[in-house]
């Protein structure tokens, strides 16, 4: 149960009604042998399982993030009926964060940093006035001496996270050593030794140790940002850390609801293109070639400048600046849909040419069989290995889109965390000096990731779909 009132953004719905058509599909892949053997496959890749255990973090991260509501105000009384709640929108990320959210401080200061970045004139005892870097009113600020006792302290702190890390991860190996033992009927002792081996068909000890590793890195980062600004602060002295975590929800909801919102368009115009062919073919074909015609950015530009002028006209509409910015990531959402879903378009229908030639189709078509009922049965199960091969492979690409556009104001709401918001506001800190490079780095670091994880399970994923390279 959400500590306060629930909000329903339209991105959030609609990432979980993903989430949940994503499990029902695994769950239908499963009981089916012909789906269940290439999932397998990529379960049963080394490069496969890191990617995934990966990508469940920033998916995890994200979903957290998009259980929005309003909190409880502290100081309500007990006494009255009513409850009364704040007018700010948090998520419950927000909340298991709420130390670094709430640790701001004056300007820059640098990952790990004692002092701000930046000189201040401060009044001495004697009278006299002098530049000097002030101490951070929070990072650090459990420290007598920061000379002599942040190393030791940054050390005890690793230690303590290192161990923790190392307890949480004997735990869940032993834990499931144990559901496996019972699956297997095999002993115990046997089976938490296979762990640590990849001489059966699953890579065990590859799972086990990029699990320790995410784990080593998750909980010792923790107790850093529990007492320093690990990434640094940036102009206003918010946590750059918090800011790259919160940027996850956004690169992962254009990820993944731009391509949800180009599968009826790409599938739908795709098969029927191929399928009827004809007139119908020459009209999509004109459709999607008109359309690639106009350059993406300029339609992406103008779309966003007609939600501007709507939103200004309609403030009233938007209770908060969480629903404005929502709404806008939304419609941004849908118009990278509507100019992205020309490729796989493309793709269907050239499958489909070549599937409506094949003898099944063509007994169907000569035994009266509906045209709809040919399509749902014998066109669409066989090509949606390539809607998933696409759909995988352009998870990156959108990804990086969202930086670009935010990069030159025509992306996301600029009050929105996001990596694109990130690299903008990072171009003229790369400019001042002494250079804050830390903004710029650590938004890049966490892009970096996420696409180079993505482009590893999407090999993965089209080695195993594809017929032409599965074995």
């Amino acid at each position: 149960m959400l500590p306060g009132k629930p909000v329903f953004l339209l991105t959030d719905i609609l990432i979980f009604v993903l989430v949940l058509s994503i499990v029902s599909f695994f769950v239908y892949a499963m009981r089916k042998p012909h789906l269940r053997q290439p999932w397998g496959q990529v379960v049963r890749s080394r490069a496969g399982i890191i990617s995934m255990i990966v990508l469940s973090v920033y998916v995890a991260i994200a979903l957290l993030d998009s259980l929005h509501f309003h909190p409880m105000l502290e100081n309500h009384t007990t006494n009255s009926e009513k409850v009364q709640y704040s007018g700010e929108v948090i998520s419950v990320f927000d909340q298991l964060v709420s130390d670094i959210r709430k640790s701001t401080e004056k300007t820059y200061s640098a990952p790990f940093a004692t002092h701000l970045y930046a000189k201040e004139t401060v009044q001495m005892a004697d009278g006299t006035r002098q530049r000097v870097y002030p101490r951070l009113s929070w990072g650090a600020s459990h420290l007598e001496d920061p000379q002599t006792e942040k190393v030791t302290d940054v050390l005890s702190l690793a230690i303590t996270g290192a161990l923790k890390a190392v307890f949480v991860w004997m735990m869940v190996l032993l834990l499931l050593a144990l559901y496996l033992s019972v699956r297997s009927a095999q002993t115990f002792t046997a089976t938490f030794r296979s762990l640590f081996d990849n001489r059966s068909g699953m890579p065990w000890r590859t799972l086990s140790l990029t699990l320790g590793v995410v784990l080593l890195v998750l909980l010792v980062g923790a107790e850093w940002a529990s007492k320093y600004h690990v990434l640094g602060t940036d102009k206003v002295g918010e946590d750059v850390l918090y800011q790259a975590l919160k940027s996850i929800r956004t690169g992962v909801v254009i990820g993944t609801l731009t391509t949800l919102l180009m599968l009826p368009f790409a599938i739908t115009l795709g098969i029927m293109a191929g399928f009827f062919r004809g007139w119908i073919d020459d009209l999509i074909q004109y459709l999607y070639t008109t359309l690639n015609s106009v350059p993406g950015v300029l339609l992406i530009a103008a779309a966003v400048l007609m939600l501007n002028v709507y939103m200004s006209k309609h403030a009233e509409a938007f209770a908060s600046l969480t629903q404005r910015a929502d709404m806008r990531l939304l419609f941004l959402c849908l118009i990278l849909g509507l100019t992205s879903w020309t490729g796989l378009c493309r793709l269907l229908r050239a499958e489909t040419l070549k599937l409506r030639a094949v003898d099944y189709v063509q007994a169907a078509t000569a035994f009266g069989v509906g045209s709809m009922q040919t399509i749902f049965r014998h066109i669409l199960p066989n090509v949606m290995h390539i809607v998933l091969i696409t759909l995988v492979l352009d998870f990156s690409g959108l990804v990086l889109a969202e930086a670009v556009l935010s990069y030159i104001n025509i992306g996301v709401d600029p009050t929105m965390n996001s990596w694109g918001n990130m690299i903008n506001s990072a171009r003229l800190e790369m400019a001042r000096e002494p250079i804050v490079w830390w903004s710029l780095a650590a938004s890049l670091f966490f892009m970096f990731t996420l696409v180079l994880f993505a482009n590893l399970f999407a090999d993965v994923v089209r080695d195993a779909l594809d017929p032409r390279t599965s074995r």
